[in-house]
């Protein structure tokens, strides 16, 4: 496991992201802001083999905190509820690749985007397109409430039961693998690092299709403008001082 962070200071960020809830205080009476994060995005989170949360977002997440001057614990959310959870008080903010949408900003208020994505589509061996719009009547897996969720509705419709809907974007890779669909769609970051680390010669990335870029963001509730200002703050100073280059080429390479 890698971490950027090192020693009690992270230990301590994690044993308090099991005990879920709402935001507490430190023994100091310090407040310790809450963080829902989904942690089946892999290299953004993930759960290592020790049962810590890892990943480049789990990293940055901790180098803006200690940059802004705030205290957080990091909590496992299913991505299912991680929106409302948000707005029942469960989390003060959520990081977990979350693309910056006019939709979702109805409801919440984003940090300036610290990561920039676009979608990609997957293939099994054999298969071959070179429009978004020929998978339609292709069984099509993706992560559920995802923008690749969203692109397969439009092309296929909304209600359409050739879009097989998944947990984790893994899942839906691994669903393609095992020849339940025929196409998948979903983050670049995430389909580049399982298809590096599985070795997946059977899968194709397509070229030359061209998504519109996604800018990720971290997401307060609607109004909050005290935290966002911190965050805001806190992404500036990482970007100022070379941690977030030295994070970003970790997981990604050079920008």
């Amino acid at each position: 496991m890698k971490h950027w962070v090192k020693g009690m200071a992270l230990v301590m960020t994690l044993v308090l992201a099991a005990c879920g809830g709402k935001p507490e205080e430190a023994a100091t009476g310090e407040k310790i802001y809450s963080m829902g994060v989904n942690a089946a995005f892999a290299p953004f989170e993930s759960v290592g083999s020790d049962g810590k949360l890892q990943g480049f977002e789990i990293e940055l997440a901790q180098a803006v905190s200690d940059a802004a001057g705030i205290k957080i614990k990091m909590t496992n959310t299913p991505w299912e509820g991680i929106f409302n959870g948000l707005a029942n008080g469960d989390s003060d903010f959520l990081m977990s690749a979350i693309t910056i949408t006019e939709q979702r900003k109805q409801s919440m208020d984003f940090s300036e985007p610290y990561f920039d994505a676009t979608q990609l589509v997957v293939l099994g061996k054999g298969q071959s397109i070179s429009r978004a719009e020929q998978i339609k009547g292709m069984k099509v897996s993706v992560l559920t409430g995802s923008t690749g969720d969203t692109i397969a509705q439009k092309i296929q419709g909304a209600t359409s039961t050739d879009i097989r809907r998944f947990e984790s974007l893994e899942l839906a890779l691994k669903e393609l693998e095992n020849g339940g669909v025929q196409a998948t769609i979903g983050d670049n970051g995430v389909v580049a690092n399982y298809l590096t680390n599985n070795g997946r010669a059977d899968l194709d990335i397509v070229e030359g299709i061209n998504f519109d870029k996604e800018y990720y963001g971290m997401a307060v509730r609607k109004g909050d403008s005290a935290l966002l200002e911190k965050l805001n703050a806190g992404i500036k100073q990482v970007r100022a001082d070379g941690t977030y280059v030295r994070i970003h080429e970790k997981y990604f390479g050079k920008l």
